[in-house]
């Protein structure tokens, strides 16, 4: 079940992310960063792709290092996928952790194990995912962290499931929310910032993401990630993920539900009632965020105190986007890193 790291290319890799990762325990700082990619690697590609029945899911994921490693969970957002933590995996692996990395629902490999089952993507649907995850996998306590609706995730994880998660790493900080809040309305540039929400809240908007999804989705990250020069193949690799059978049924489901215009599932019903009172996050945690992050998101100082734990908050400096852990990786490594240190 252990990553394979034979190959020389692979290996090569592993050396320097294992040097990239020393000088980060070294020289890790608070507060105010600056991108450090590591230079001269090519990132192998994230594999093999590893198929595991965990809840309503059948979910595909990377599972790299150590098996009696200290786990990390490495959640993704949308439109991107696992590779976000092509670079950021290694670095871990290399200070002995064991990193897991699914596709989240409607992405990859990940599919559902039975046809009737709702293609619901609501908030509290995907954390509970990460947690059927863990069961699956034997996986007691972890390390969460991720960005985007990875980032949602984790945060849900933390909040609703504590006992299970050691630490946390939360790009853009506290991303839980609620319908009603989703239904207060926003200033007018606060609100053209979600145009894509309002777009998939239609008929058209559905049928033009399921008919245009490559390009819309490089649109996206191209205006969420302004300063970052990613090349097409980057971006095809991670576009291979969207040729999934819910892709679009899980977006749509994702942003509407938000604006209360699609249901959740009962089953659910609990859990929503407890995220909506906004509850804190307790376990050690990292918030991030990129400089140049043309995404919406919250000013740090609005979610500092849903925080009440050992905390720590950073700016990632240099042109730095949406996608924090691609565009940053040993920045996200460290924070990892230091976050599974504060919690000791």
């Amino acid at each position: 079940m252990r990553q394979d790291i034979a190959d020389p290319a692979r290996r090569d890799f592993v050396r320097v992310a294992a040097a990239m990762a020393a000088t980060l325990v070294a020289g890790g700082s608070a507060g105010r960063a600056f991108a450090a990619p590591v230079a001269g690697a090519n990132p192998p590609a994230l594999g093999p792709i590893r198929q595991i029945d965990a809840g309503v899911l059948n979910i595909g994921y990377v599972d790299m290092g150590p098996r009696d490693g200290a786990p990390v969970l490495l959640f993704h957002g949308w439109p991107y996928d696992i590779h976000a933590f092509a670079e950021v995996a290694p670095l871990l692996v290399a200070q002995g952790h064991r990193v897991i990395i699914p596709h989240l629902r409607g992405h990859g490999s990940t599919v559902f194990r039975d046809a009737a089952t709702p293609r619901n993507a609501q908030q509290a649907a995907l954390g509970a995912d990460g947690i059927a995850l863990m069961d699956a996998l034997g996986i007691r306590h972890a390390v969460v962290a991720g960005f985007d609706w990875g980032a949602r995730t984790a945060d849900i994880m933390a909040v609703l499931w504590p006992e299970r998660c050691k630490a946390l790493v939360s790009v853009s900080g506290y991303l839980i929310g609620s319908q009603a809040a989703n239904a207060k309305p926003l200033p007018p540039a606060a609100e053209l910032q979600w145009w894509y929400q309002y777009y998939f809240a239609t008929e058209r908007g559905k049928a033009g993401y399921a008919a245009n999804t490559n390009a819309f989705n490089k649109q996206i990250w191209q205006l969420a990630s302004p300063r970052w020069a990613f090349d097409d193949a980057t971006f095809a690799r991670s576009a291979a993920s969207f040729v999934n059978p819910d892709h679009v049924a899980i977006v749509i489901h994702n942003y509407r539900w938000r604006l209360g215009l699609a249901e959740g599932e009962p089953q659910y019903d609990a859990l929503e009632s407890k995220l909506a009172a906004g509850p804190p996050v307790t376990i050690p945690a990292i918030t991030m965020e990129g400089d140049a992050n043309g995404a919406p998101h919250p000013d740090p100082a609005a979610y500092r105190a849903k925080f009440a734990g050992v905390y720590d908050h950073r700016l990632i400096e240099g042109g730095i986007g949406h996608n924090l852990p691609q565009e940053a990786p040993a920045a996200f490594a460290n924070a990892v890193l230091d976050a599974a240190r504060m919690a000791g």
